[in-house]
Formats: C-alpha cells, sequence, structure tokens
C-alpha cells in the first residue's frame, strides 16, 4: 500500500462550519468543506462535464412527504453544480440522483492540533494562508534543541509558549 502524504492546507478557524476554501495539492484542484464542525473534501472537478464544482452552492434536501408537504433537511450537506445543478452529497461524493453510479473523488482529511502531529510532510503545503514556519525548538540555539530549567541562567526572564490552532491536513 502507497503512503500518503500530508498536506497541510490551513487552519481549522479559517473555514467556519459551511465554508470552503479551495486549496492546490500536487497539481489537483480540491475544495476543502466544513460540514457542521467535520472537515471534508473533494475534487473540484464535476464528473459530468468538468466544471468546478467547490464552486457551487451549497444547500439541503426536500425528502419525500405528503402533498402539500415540504419537509427540508441535511442543511449545508449538498453541493449543487455551478453549470448544470447536479448535486454531490459532500460527506460521501455521492451524486443525489444516481448514488450508485456517479461520484466525485473524495480525500481524507484530518484536523490536528498543533504540536501533536508527527511532521512527514514532504514541506509542500497545498493552499496559502499556513503562515507557519518550524515549530517548538527553533531558533537560534539549532533546530530542535531546548534548555531544561536548571540550564537557564537565573536573570533570564522566560515565557510560557503555547499554540492553539488546529491546522487542516489532507491526505493524498
Amino acid at each position: 500500500m502507497r503512503e500518503r502524504k500530508r498536506h497541510v492546507v490551513g487552519l481549522a478557524s479559517e473555514i467556519p462550519p459551511g465554508g470552503r476554501k479551495i486549496v492546490e495539492v500536487e497539481g489537483r484542484s480540491i475544495g476543502v468543506f466544513n460540514v457542521h464542525g467535520t472537515f471534508y473534501a473533494l475534487r473540484n472537478q464535476c464528473p459530468h462535464q468538468g466544471a468546478p464544482l467547490c464552486r457551487g452552492s451549497i444547500k439541503g434536501l426536500t425528502l419525500p412527504s405528503a402533498p402539500g408537504e415540504y419537509l427540508w433537511a441535511r442543511e449545508g450537506e449538498i453541493l449543487r453544480c455551478p453549470w448544470h445543478g447536479w448535486e454531490f452529497d459532500l460527506t460521501t461524493g455521492k451524486t443525489i440522483c444516481e448514488p450508485d453510479r456517479t461520484r466525485v473523488r473524495t480525500y481524507e482529511v484530518t484536523v490536528e492540533r498543533a504540536g501533536d502531529e508527527e511532521d512527514t510532510s514532504d514541506g509542500e503545503t497545498g493552499g496559502a494562508g499556513d503562515g507557519e514556519t518550524g515549530g517548538a525548538g527553533d531558533g537560534e540555539t539549532g533546530e530542535g534543541s531546548s534548555l531544561k530549567a536548571e540550564e537557564i541562567p537565573p536573570d533570564v526572564e522566560t515565557y510560557p509558549v503555547t499554540v492553539e490552532e488546529d491546522r487542516i491536513v489532507l491526505h493524498l
């Protein structure tokens, strides 16, 4: 099994619930969506005629019901193609009208707490705006080096540092 590459494509705070971010990763245009607090990624190409699918509107569905009754559900989970209106489930990539036959490519997305992840990426980032380089320990003393509390001279003022942003990682 081929090991997939990790691509940090932004911060979770950049994509609020109901929002999206379109990124370029390994030559592919991919839409990353926040659906009720869970992140999903789809290829930005409609399987019908190649439209920029991820630029379409995000809606819900009208469910089967009695005559004159309208049941609306799955708000924020359905992506409508901007060219011809084909609808896709953001959580699975399947089309609404033919779920067993037509789908758009999906990608695994994880959200990692900064500092908790193991850096196995190839150094590429999928989108602009990451804005973070290096990590704890980077600086004048050399990458990854750190001083123990007893090695810090008593007249040196120190401050605790935390990183609180969650990173969105796309796995290709």
